[in-house]
């Protein structure tokens, strides 16, 4: 029998290559499970099609959204295609549940305030559309009262293929810009 150290050893590192293997393995199987459970529950990304966002967001730019927490006032949000266009849109919640909205004067008013809203074009005038709801109106339970920024060139709660939202119908709150710009601020 040969005693030498370097035979003695050589079982032992036939098993250590096989048990780091499977560390390894173990690793990015954790990895691949947070990184699905992230994108799938937590954080999701979305692309702005159209111009209905600008000067706030561009046509082409991705977003990274979650869907924790209830709309708010202000907030940019992705609603789902259950609507008459049948694409993600992405509006800014103007009023929630038990809000009074009214449009008159080509502004926007909330439970009788007129809103402040420095993300909109200068010179932008808010219309009611001719297809759509009777101003002013209460948001009902579980809904909200959407805009696009840009309202000549936005179908949102103004029209009737759109209307008050569901909440159930919200995709997430964009959190911020992931693509072109992702240094870029905006108000969301």
């Amino acid at each position: 029998m040969n005693d030498r150290p370097d035979t003695l050893c050589k079982p032992a590192e036939t098993r250590m290559p096989l048990k780091a293997c499977f560390e390894v393995a173990e690793v990015l199987a954790s990895a691949v499970l947070v990184i699905a459970i992230l994108f799938t529950f937590v954080l999701r990304f979305a692309g702005v099609v159209g111009a209905s966002m600008e000067p706030t967001l561009y046509d082409g730019e991705w977003l990274a959204i979650t869907t924790f927490g209830n709309p708010q006032h202000g907030q940019i949000v992705i609603i789902s295609p259950r609507n008459e266009v049948n694409e993600p849109l992405v509006k800014r919640v103007i009023a929630v549940a038990g809000d009074r909205v009214d449009l008159r004067d080509g502004h926007v008013w909330v439970n009788g305030n007129n809103i402040f809203e420095p993300y909109i074009p200068p010179f932008a005038n808010t219309e009611p559309a001719a297809d759509g709801l009777t101003f002013p109106l209460l948001v009902p339970e579980n809904a909200v009262f959407v805009l696009g920024d840009n309202r000549q060139h936005s179908t949102d709660s103004r029209h009737s293929q759109i209307g008050l939202v569901r909440v159930d119908d919200i995709l997430g709150r964009v959190l911020l810009r992931v693509w072109p710009n992702p240094t870029g601020n905006f108000d969301g």
